[in-house]
């Protein structure tokens, strides 16, 4: 194997810089070259390149966002475009291809692997930590990090004012940041898609444990998390029937894409750069069509196809706390 192509793709996550910086250094141990496809998938299509060296990936490994720059890629969709990627992994004599991206990601490298024998290894990069194959993803821990930051704070000005909040994470399909965060935060209240709980119910069920959390608690604050989507019509909605309801003022704070920035933390630089190395070595070792990952404390390799089959839950412990601290 002589070189080497990478790509970040979908949603951008705080460590991907981490893990092509391994990735590269990885690479040239093994006197392997590295080229850098920009805007995901697009570059490919595209051909939009430029080479990767340790001069241009040194002391990126604590920024956020991604030197590569990042893009959805409907065209991916279309098989005359997937057939362009190949002509241009072709074109610049690529012998195997990593892609630092999440489920939609993978699901393009997939089918991309049905019809070139161009090795494609994946690496877990979204701050959704919802990719089955790894306990947890790149950019999980930094997203927690800057959401708890962002609660703590909102937390000081509730109990000033001793007002209820509704905190609006990401995470539409899974419950990963709302669950963790809603924990470490002691909400008193966590919505998460987990929960199945019906829409119809949400404010009704939320409206009586806050009559009976003021009940008991007095005035205070009463701070609520919420995945992204939970409540069909957004946490705004969420807070305007909730102050209908209640008759007190509920306010609403969408964090939105803050969770996606900032400087990737110990832990994400850290599993990154174990992920990124285990990708070029798997490369090199003839695997093909799988995604690096980290199991229980240990590397491991799980098929492309098998990566976005949803059965990754969020703790069933912390669950298990979070419902007891209810009743």
């Amino acid at each position: 194997m002589k070189t080497i192509g990478i790509i970040t793709s979908g949603g951008d996550a705080p460590g991907m810089n981490a893990a092509i910086h391994s990735i590269v250094t990885t690479a040239r141990f093994h006197n392997i070259q590295c080229i850098g496809f920009e805007r995901g998938y697009n570059g490919l299509i595209d051909d939009i390149h430029h080479d990767l060296t340790l001069t241009n990936v040194k002391h990126i490994s604590h920024l956020g966002g991604t030197i590569l720059k990042s893009a959805r890629c409907p065209r991916m969709l279309e098989q005359k475009f997937r057939n362009q990627v190949i002509e241009t992994l072709i074109n610049n004599s690529i012998d195997g291809l990593i892609v630092i991206g999440g489920d939609g990601s993978f699901q393009g490298a997939h089918l991309l692997s049905q019809i070139t024998d161009i090795p494609i290894i994946g690496v877990p990069g979204t701050i959704d930590n919802d990719i089955d194959g790894s306990d947890y993803t790149i950019g999980f821990d930094t997203a927690s990090n800057t959401a708890l930051d962002a609660i703590d704070k909102i937390r000081d000005t509730a109990d000033a004012f001793e007002r209820i909040f509704i905190i609006e994470v990401m995470g539409r399909h899974s419950g990963q940041l709302a669950l963790n965060v809603g924990i470490a935060a002691e909400a008193e209240q966590i919505i998460c898609p987990e929960m199945a709980i019906d829409p119809h119910l949400i404010v009704q069920n939320i409206a009586q444990h806050i009559n009976s959390y003021l009940i008991d608690n007095g005035h205070a604050s009463y701070i609520i998390v919420a995945a992204e989507n939970t409540y069909p019509d957004g946490a705004l909605a969420l807070a305007e029937l909730l102050t209908k309801q209640i008759g007190i003022e509920c306010r609403a704070s969408v964090l939105g894409h803050m969770q996606r920035g900032g400087l990737a933390s110990c832990a994400d630089r850290t599993l990154a750069t174990k992920l990124g190395a285990f990708a070029v070595e798997s490369l090199i070792s003839g695997y093909n069509n799988v995604m690096s990952g980290q199991v229980n404390g240990q590397l491991t390799l799980t098929e492309l196809e098998k990566t976005g089959l949803g059965t990754k839950q969020v703790d069933p412990y912390l669950l298990n706390i979070y419902t007891n601290k209810l009743n």
